[in-house]
């Protein structure tokens, strides 16, 4: 999937109310509503607007239809999707004054919660996440005359309002995930350019795992540093662990003894696996201590100094372990990853003070360079890919990236995987067609009892069987034991349908 075209509209102001989320949402209820109805006028509004969150929950119907004569002279306008988006914005207001809330909008309160707020940001964070945009994007041809970027300045934040530095910064974290056709690229940009920058650049890190919590547009253009930079981080930590599965570097079955393990191994997040490779190079050197986290474990650089000396024995320091100040030990540390020609992505300071964000970007960095895992990869049947399975594997990739914009509640790693309880399916299919998913008889995870598994995936097939999706032979239970090629078929019908109702 080459990338995402977000929901827009044409008065930038109004776009940047909200978050690609909440049109998405909208534009779903929208389109339900015009489908419904054949065409939508003001004088619909009222009812058809009781299945909307806020402004459903807090207003009558009665309420709202008084609202809207005293706003407008005719229920007989027809609406378009702009207005729609206007009156929502109104009504809500509306609905907060009367609870005596002063958050006009769901965004709105979002921005002014992070504006009223202090936060600080770690300079050294910066600096290193600097650092690395300084070398991954050093050939961009249109970014190369704001590089190299001066960690000492905000000059980061300013960069970073058009969006581009964003988007190209996804692309090398998961190349392939924007058509960088789609991003506005010259010296100066007007608000909607500078806008669609920002929707795309929010939309594709979604896409690609990263969490986005009270962060919209308007906080891009504004500069705010510590939402800035926390997608940043993401963005860096999904590149550095990209590695981080069987599929590219298989020889990670060295940390397995059997195919049971092996399938153990392949459902961890990326950061366990890294924990796990760390301990498994630590028990070469003897080390006695288990390592659970890039904190409070490493703080005193011990670790990494047995690590380092596993990996590259050619550079060993012998004071590195006989010094006992932990500080010095972490010069002595970094020295060494140095001569074995290793980022500096931290430090000393930030190992003894147990930064996790730039000990895990250490760690994955020092993994991409040298892994220690042998060349010799062990051969477990279901690791080897057919021509079908890796078709399959692009289109798992393509809908992963597609749920995973939706704004689900959880983010997924795997597709087959990750949607057998139903509870993700449900909620992507509340997407496509708003209010058709009886929440009532679906079950939350985390999910103990199998058969409210099953339950929730046969919603899913009757509900796709109800939006005409060509679902023959197929029952929850095939959903819930992972059958893959029903699971993508689901997928393409449900992208399909929401294909057919955006036009």
């Amino acid at each position: 999937m080459a990338g995402y075209v977000g929901v827009f509209v044409s008065d930038p102001w109004l776009q940047s109310q909200f978050t690609q989320v909440e049109l998405r949402r909208l534009k779903s209820h929208f389109n339900a509503m015009k489908r419904e109805n054949g065409g939508l006028m003001l004088a619909d509004l009222p009812s058809k607007m009781a299945r909307i969150k806020h402004v459903g929950e807090n207003l009558t119907e009665q309420e709202r239809e008084s609202f809207l004569r005293d706003s407008y002279k005719s229920l007989e306008e027809d609406v378009d999707f702009e207005l729609f988006l206007q009156i929502y914005l109104k009504i809500q207001a509306h609905a907060a004054a009367r609870m005596g809330n002063t958050a006009k909008s769901s965004s709105a309160f979002v921005k002014s919660a992070t504006s009223t707020l202090l936060h600080t940001i770690s300079e050294s964070e910066k600096a290193s996440y600097v650092a690395h945009i300084n070398s991954y994007l050093a050939d961009d041809e249109f970014l190369k005359k704001y590089l190299p970027i001066d960690p000492s300045t905000n000059d980061l934040f300013e960069v970073s309002k058009d969006g581009v530095l964003i988007c190209k910064l996804i692309n090398v974290a998961v190349p392939g995930t924007i058509d960088e056709r789609a991003i506005n690229m010259k010296r100066m940009l007007n608000p909607w350019e500078r806008n669609e920058n920002h929707t795309l650049c929010l939309n594709s890190a979604k896409a690609i795992g990263c969490t986005l919590v009270n962060i919209g547009t308007q906080d891009f253009i504004e500069g705010r540093r510590h939402l800035v930079l926390g997608v940043i981080s993401q963005i860096i930590k999904i590149q550095l662990l990209a590695d981080l599965n069987l599929k590219k570097t298989p020889q990670l079955l060295e940390l397995v003894d059997d195919n049971k393990d092996a399938e153990e191994l392949m459902s961890l997040p990326p950061e366990k696996i890294l924990l796990r490779w760390m301990n498994f190079q630590l028990k070469k050197a003897k080390y006695e201590k288990i390592v659970t986290n890039f904190s409070s474990d490493i703080k005193d650089a011990e670790a990494y100094a047995h690590l380092l000396n596993v990996l590259a024995p050619e550079y060993i320091n012998p004071t590195t372990l006989t010094v006992k100040d932990h500080l010095e030990r972490a010069k002595f540390v970094l020295e060494h990853a140095g001569r074995m020609g290793c980022k500096r992505y931290l430090t000393a300071k930030d190992i003894v003070e147990g930064s996790p964000n730039l000990n895990l970007a250490f760690v994955a960095h020092i993994f991409q360079h040298r892994n220690g895992l042998s060349t010799q990869t062990k051969q477990i049947s279901f690791l080897e890919i057919s021509p079908d399975e890796a078709q399959m594997s692009r289109e798992e990739r393509a809908f992963r990236f597609w749920i995973n914009s939706l704004g689900n509640s959880s983010y997924i790693d795997n597709v087959f995987e990750d949607l057998r309880n139903g509870w993700l399916l449900l909620e992507t299919l509340d997407k496509v067609s708003p209010g058709i998913v009886n929440w009532k008889i679906a079950t939350k995870p985390p999910i103990k009892m199998p058969f409210r598994k099953v339950e929730n995936c046969n919603q899913v097939v009757k509900i796709g069987k109800q939006l005409k999706f060509s679902l023959v032979n197929i029952a929850g239970n095939d959903i819930v034991q992972g059958n893959k090629k029903l699971i993508l078929a689901l997928e393409e019908f449900e992208i399909s349908f929401q294909r057919e109702g955006n036009h």
